[in-house]
C-alpha cells in the first residue's frame, strides 16, 4: 500500500511540474485566471495607440489576428495622447496592463529607447527585405545608434497639390491659340497666293499646319506644364490668364515648419541620415543662406499674410477654386473628395513632387513615420514581434480606407494616383530627427522662417539659430564664422533685356 501511494504521489508532482512548465513556456503567470486547455489558451498581448482615427482598422486587424494566431491573442486600447510615452512607462514599472506594443511618432524613439520602453526588432532582415518595400526615409525613421527600434507602421508628409481642371483648360487655352494662329497663317497664304505672291504648294503646306487639338496632346502638354521649379510657377502666374475665380496662384501655410521645411530640407543637417548623431548639426551654411533668401524674396509674389493664413484655410481657399497650387500633406485628398462627394468642389486635381526652388537648388520635405514599438518591458517578446510584423505585412490600400493612413510599406497599390504620389515623396522625404537636445528646434527654425519672411537678415537669423541649437546640445557657447551672404536672386520668371 505504502509503494502505491507513493507511485500516486509522485505522479502528483509530475502533474504539477509538467503544468508548471507548461505556464511557463506559454508565458502566462500561474495567478492568471485563464483556462489550462482549449481555444482560448492563448498569451495576452496589449497594444496600445492615441488616434481614434485607426480604430475600425485595428479591431478589424486585430479580430483577424486572434482567429489566425495559435499562441496569441490581442486586446486593444485607444489611452490619450496626453503624456502618452510617461504613462507606457508607469504601467510598465508597475505591470499594470501595460503595452506590450504601442504605436508612436518616430521622433520620440531616442526618449523610448533610453527609457527601456522600445527595444530593437527581432529580425532586422525583415525591415531590410525588398518584398517589405520599406524606403531610405521609413528605414531611417526607425533607426537608432545602427539598430532597428520600431517597425514602420504610417506616414505623413507634404507635396505639391494642383488644380488639374484649371490646368488642363489653361493648356487648351493655349493650344488654341495656337491653332488660331496656324489658321491665320494658312488664311493670310491663300490671300497672298491669290494676289500670286506665293506659290500654290506653299499655300498647301500652309493649311497643313494647322494643329489638331485632342486630348492625347493636352494631357502630354499638362505634363510640360506641371513645374520643375518654384520659379516656373512664377512664369506660369505671369502668362496665366486667370478665371475670376482665382485668387492667388500659389499658396501655403507660411507659418507652419511642416510646409516650409522643404526650402531649406536638402542642406539642413540635425542629426545625420538617422536624426540620432548630435555631433552632426548644419544649420548655417551657404546653401541654407541662399534658400532661406529665396524664401524671403517669395513675399514681393505672394503676399501671404501670416496673420490670416493657416493650414485649414489654405485647403480650404483651394477646394473652392481660389488657388491653383498649394503646398499639402496627404489628409488633403480624402477632404478633397469628400467635397466633391458633397457636390462642394467640381474640379480635378493632382499631387506632383515637390519642385526644386530652381535649377541650382533642390528641395526635400519632412516625414513623420508613425511606428509600432516593441515594449522593453514586454514578457512576450517573440509574440510581440509577430504582432507587429502581422501589422506591417498589410499590402492592399485597406488601411487608407479605413483609417486615412498612408502604410510605410511603398508596394501597396493605391486606386488613386495621387495618393501614390505621397508615396513616392515620402520615399526621399527627411525624417524628423530623434535628438532629444533638439526637441525644441522646430519651434525656433518656426520662427525663423517667420521673422526671415517678415525681412529679419537671413545670414544674421540662420547663424543665431546655429549657435542657439549648439548650446543646447553641447552647454558651451559657439560662435560660427560669418558666412557670404546670400547671391542668389529671383525675378516675376521674365528673362531681363
Amino acid at each position: 500500500m505504502k509503494i502505491r501511494y507513493r507511485l500516486l504521489g509522485a505522479v502528483l508532482i509530475l502533474a504539477l511540474l509538467l503544468a508548471a512548465f507548461y505556464y511557463a513556456k506559454s508565458g502566462q503567470k500561474l495567478t492568471e485566471d485563464r483556462p489550462i486547455f482549449g481555444a482560448n489558451d492563448k498569451i495576452t498581448l496589449r497594444l496600445w495607440y492615441t488616434d481614434e482615427a485607426l480604430t475600425d482598422y485595428l479591431t478589424n486587424k486585430v479580430v483577424e489576428f486572434n482567429n489566425s494566431s495559435r499562441k496569441s491573442r490581442v486586446e486593444l486600447e485607444c489611452v490619450s495622447g496626453l503624456e502618452y510615452l510617461e504613462e507606457i512607462g508607469k504601467a510598465s514599472i508597475e505591470e499594470e496592463n501595460y503595452p506590450d506594443v504601442f504605436i508612436m511618432t518616430h521622433d520620440s524613439l531616442e526618449k523610448a529607447y533610453l527609457a527601456g520602453l522600445a527595444s530593437e526588432v527581432e529580425s532586422s532582415e525583415f525591415l531590410t527585405d525588398e518584398a517589405n518595400g520599406y524606403s531610405p526615409a521609413a528605414l531611417n525613421a526607425v533607426s537608432y545608434k545602427d539598430k532597428y527600434i520600431a517597425y514602420p507602421y504610417y506616414f505623413e508628409t507634404s507635396s505639391l497639390l494642383y488644380n488639374k481642371t484649371y490646368l488642363e483648360n489653361e493648356v487648351k487655352s493655349r493650344l488654341q491659340a495656337a491653332i488660331d494662329a496656324a489658321e491665320g497663317e494658312a488664311a493670310q497664304a491663300e490671300i497672298d497666293a491669290a494676289e500670286g505672291d506665293i506659290e500654290e504648294g506653299d499655300t498647301e503646306a500652309a493649311e497643313n499646319e494647322v494643329i489638331e487639338l485632342d486630348d492625347a496632346q493636352v494631357q502630354a502638354e499638362l505634363e510640360n506644364i506641371l513645374p520643375k521649379t518654384i520659379e516656373d510657377i512664377l512664369v506660369f502666374a505671369n502668362e496665366y490668364n486667370a478665371p475670376d475665380t482665382v485668387e492667388s496662384v500659389f499658396q501655403w501655410d507660411v507659418t507652419d515648419i511642416f510646409y516650409n521645411f522643404f526650402f531649406v530640407g536638402n542642406y539642413l543637417n540635425l542629426g545625420g541620415t538617422a536624426g540620432d548623431d548630435a555631433s552632426q548639426i548644419d544649420v548655417y551654411n551657404e546653401n541654407t543662406i541662399n534658400c532661406m533668401s529665396f524664401y524671403q524674396q517669395l513675399n514681393q509674389f505672394f503676399a501671404i499674410d501670416e496673420g490670416a493664413v493657416s493650414y485649414d484655410k489654405v485647403l480650404q481657399d483651394f477646394i473652392d477654386g481660389k488657388t491653383v497650387f498649394t503646398v499639402a500633406t496627404s489628409d488633403a485628398v480624402a477632404k478633397i473628395e469628400a467635397a466633391k462627394a458633397e457636390g462642394k468642389c467640381s474640379f480635378e486635381y493632382g499631387v506632383t513632387p515637390m519642385p526644386a526652388l530652381n535649377e541650382q537648388y533642390a528641395t526635400r520635405t519632412m516625414s513623420v513615420t508613425d511606428c509600432l514599438v516593441i515594449n522593453g518591458f514586454t514578457e512576450h517578446m517573440s509574440e510581440a514581434n509577430a504582432l507587429a510584423k502581422f501589422l506591417c505585412s498589410e499590402d492592399t490600400e485597406t488601411m487608407y480606407t479605413m483609417s486615412g493612413k498612408l502604410a510605410a510599406n511603398s508596394l501597396v497599390n493605391y486606386s488613386n494616383g495621387s495618393l501614390a504620389s505621397y508615396v513616392s515623396v515620402y520615399g526621399n522625404s527627411v525624417p524628423m530627427p530623434k535628438l532629444m537636445e533638439t526637441s525644441n528646434f522646430w519651434v525656433l527654425l518656426e520662427i525663423a522662417f517667420a521673422n526671415i519672411w517678415d525681412g529679419s537678415d537671413v545670414n544674421q537669423t540662420l547663424r543665431e539659430l546655429s549657435e542657439n541649437i549648439k548650446l543646447q546640445i553641447t552647454g558651451e557657447e559657439v560662435h560660427e564664422e560669418v558666412l557670404p551672404d546670400a547671391t542668389v536672386i529671383i525675378t516675376d520668371g521674365q528673362e531681363e533685356e
